[in-house]
């Protein structure tokens, strides 16, 4: 077994907890223009890039999510707090759902807690969200290391130079099938909201 494979996989599973995650208090209270928009969230999420050179959000990306309904207009070219939180919520689920489906998500949020005068808006359920999230980080990580064990099991009668490939092989494949099947529960899920209700009884 290849230690420094071990140790390289189990070394990425740890920085899980690392990631780039805003905490509700960090978002300015006051409204801001788009500069200072895509500033801020290139500071706060950089850890999530791939490559430097990624861009986290762009003024096309946000001008193409007002124009398709994903987020609420700017109020005389200034984005409010809330703008943010919408905002992030997109960007977390932009990599792996279309357009049309963010929207179908968060269209009711907004619909109904976007500036709302209730005791329940934008900001509370963000940071609802982010708790959860931030317990989850644990739970994912162990089911990461979960499935490598499994990986590293595999393909035992193959030949040494081609084990630590396959090996990593299959665990790229697990986690890729963990993705497709949340994935298929996710739009599901969306495909249930969008059914129209039963005519009532006459």
């Amino acid at each position: 077994m290849n230690h420094d494979i071990d140790a390289l996989a189990t070394k990425i599973i740890g920085q899980l907890s690392g990631l780039a995650h805003i905490r509700p208090g960090e978002i300015p209270n006051i409204d801001l223009y788009m500069d200072q928009v895509t500033s801020f969230m290139d500071e706060h999420l950089q850890s999530s890039r791939r490559y430097e050179k990624d861009k986290i959000l762009t003024k096309t990306m946000i001008n193409n999510y007002t124009k398709n309904k994903l987020l609420p207009p700017p109020e005389k070219k200034r984005y409010s707090k809330e703008h943010m939180l919408v905002l992030i919520f997109i960007y977390y689920m932009k990599g792996f759902l279309p357009l049309d489906d963010i929207k179908a998500i968060l269209g009711p949020v907004t619909d109904r807690f976007f500036k709302a005068e209730t005791d329940l808006n934008i900001e509370d359920i963000y940071s609802e969200v982010y708790t959860l999230g931030k317990e989850h980080i644990e739970e994912i990580k162990k089911e990461s290391l979960s499935a490598y064990q499994k990986a590293s099991a595999s393909f035992p009668e193959a030949p040494e130079q081609d084990r630590e490939f396959l090996k990593l092989f299959s665990f790229i494949c697990l986690l890729c099938f963990d993705i497709y099947l949340r994935k298929q529960i996710i739009e599901k899920l969306i495909d249930s909201w969008e059914e129209p209700a039963p005519p009532e009884a006459p």
